[in-house]
C-alpha cells in the first residue's frame, strides 16, 4: 500500500513540472511543492535542489525574477540538473526553518542542497545570467 502511494505521489509530482515546464518555456521552472517532497523528488531523480530564498520586499530578488530566472539558457541549465524551488522566507512556514538551517540572513540567497538537506553551495546577493550559469556549473 505505501509503495503504491509513493509510486501515484513520484507520478503525480512529475506530471505537474512536465505541466509546469510545458507552460513556462523560458526560464527556470520553480516547483510548487514542499522541501520535503522536493527532498523526495531529489531521490528518485537523482537530482539536487536549487531554492531561491526571496522575500516579498526584496528589490534585488524581483529583478532576478524577471530577468535572471527567466533567460532560455539559464532555464535549460537549471530545469535539467535540479529541481527548483522558490521560498518566501518571511510568508512561507519553512522559511524560518530554512533560514535558521542555512543561516540565510540577506535576500537573495540561493541554496544548493542534496536530497538529504546537506548544503552544496550557498550564493548571497543578486545574480546575473553568467552568474547562474556559474553557480550551475560548478555543481557536478
Amino acid at each position: 500500500m505505501k509503495k503504491n502511494i509513493k509510486i501515484l505521489l513520484i507520478t503525480l509530482t512529475s506530471v505537474l513540472m512536465l505541466m509546469s515546464v510545458s507552460n513556462d518555456k523560458k526560464g527556470i521552472s520553480f516547483s510548487d511543492i514542499t522541501l520535503k517532497e522536493a527532498k523526495s523528488m531529489a531521490t528518485d531523480s537523482e537530482k539536487l535542489i536549487f531554492i531561491d530564498c526571496y522575500t516579498d520586499w526584496c528589490g534585488p530578488c524581483k529583478r532576478m525574477a524577471a530577468t535572471s530566472f527567466k533567460d532560455e539558457e539559464v532555464g535549460k541549465v537549471f530545469n535539467q540538473k535540479f529541481i527548483n524551488l522558490k521560498i518566501e522566507m518571511e510568508k512561507n512556514p519553512e522559511g524560518n526553518e530554512l533560514a535558521r538551517r542555512y543561516q540565510v540572513r540577506a535576500y537573495p540567497t540561493l541554496l544548493v542542497i542534496d536530497a538529504n538537506g546537506n548544503l552544496i553551495k550557498k550564493v548571497i546577493g543578486m545574480q546575473n545570467v553568467n552568474g547562474l550559469l556559474t553557480l550551475a556549473s560548478t555543481i557536478k
